[in-house]
């Protein structure tokens, strides 16, 4: 007989996540997705003074669109240097938010805190997807909304995490942060505690000079991708360049004139029962 295999050490995967986060700077290549943050705001018809909570908020992309339209933010990472980074930003423009660091699996808030629960491409990448959106659904009152920005499966980021997958195989039980961009999944998550789930594909354009620009800001800035090239020897190391090299190359849009790859997202506003 098979022996069933053991649950994966979860704690453990969490442990790696944040030192992968932590390393680089999540920032270089977060700053340039601002726009998302933006367009998250206005899908979820964010109104002045709602309180507002921002998960896994990294350097503050939603925080801001938030607190520019008036909302009471809180915004949480479990990663001190990313939310200093959002601080700074903030006073920059002179936005009241406050900062705190928080894991998005164990939020320290009451429940039914806040009126918007807000998280883009930071709450997918928890291990415990189930524990995750309690935590969200918890901490948002009844009526109010949870809204998210999710890489889809077979987006640009979805088919990267998939090539690092290939050459160093994720822990036995954990599963795809990209399933967080399928609405089967988040019907799923949030179930009876959702009034409404709307899901709306939207794609976000990646601009670098070349493929190899952009694995060099990748491996450089991007921690996930640091560390699977800090984790191969030479010559395989070698190999998941040319692999991101050729997903690059494939998916290119930009017609010889520069890279611009379309990443597909899932923008997904959940009303809650």
């Amino acid at each position: 007989m098979d022996t069933p295999a053991a649950p994966a050490d979860l704690a453990a995967v969490k442990q790696r996540q944040q030192a992968a986060w932590s390393s680089g700077n999540y920032a270089v290549v977060g700053t340039t997705l601002q726009i998302v943050g933006e367009t998250l705001a206005e899908a979820v018809d964010l109104r002045w003074d709602e309180r507002v909570l921002d998960v896994a908020a990294g350097n503050g992309n939603a925080t801001l669109a938030a607190a520019r339209r008036g909302g009471r933010v809180v915004s949480t990472d479990y990663v001190p240097s990313l939310l200093e980074l959002g601080r700074a930003r903030a006073q920059a423009e002179q936005l009241d938010v406050v900062f705190q660091e928080a894991d998005a699996e164990a939020l320290p808030f009451a429940d039914a805190s806040f009126d918007v629960v807000l998280s883009t491409f930071g709450v997918m990448f928890t291990p415990d997807h189930a524990r995750a959106a309690d935590e969200l659904a918890r901490v948002c009152r009844p009526g109010g909304r949870i809204a998210m920005a999710n890489w889809t499966p077979d987006g640009f980021i979805g088919q990267m995490f998939k090539v690092l997958g290939k050459h160093l195989p994720p822990p036995a039980g954990v599963q795809p942060p990209s399933r967080w961009g399928t609405r089967e999944h988040l019907q799923a998550l949030f179930g009876d505690r959702a009034a409404d789930i709307v899901a709306t594909p939207r794609t976000f354009n990646f601009r670098y000079r070349s493929a190899a620009h952009m694995i060099d800001v990748f491996r450089t800035w991007y921690g996930p991708v640091q560390k699977a090239f800090q984790a191969l020897p030479a010559d395989r190391a070698d190999d998941l360049h040319a692999d991101l090299a050729a997903l690059m190359e494939r998916m290119d849009q930009g017609g010889g004139a520069g890279l611009v790859l379309p990443s597909e997202y899932l923008e997904i506003v959940v009303t809650r029962r």
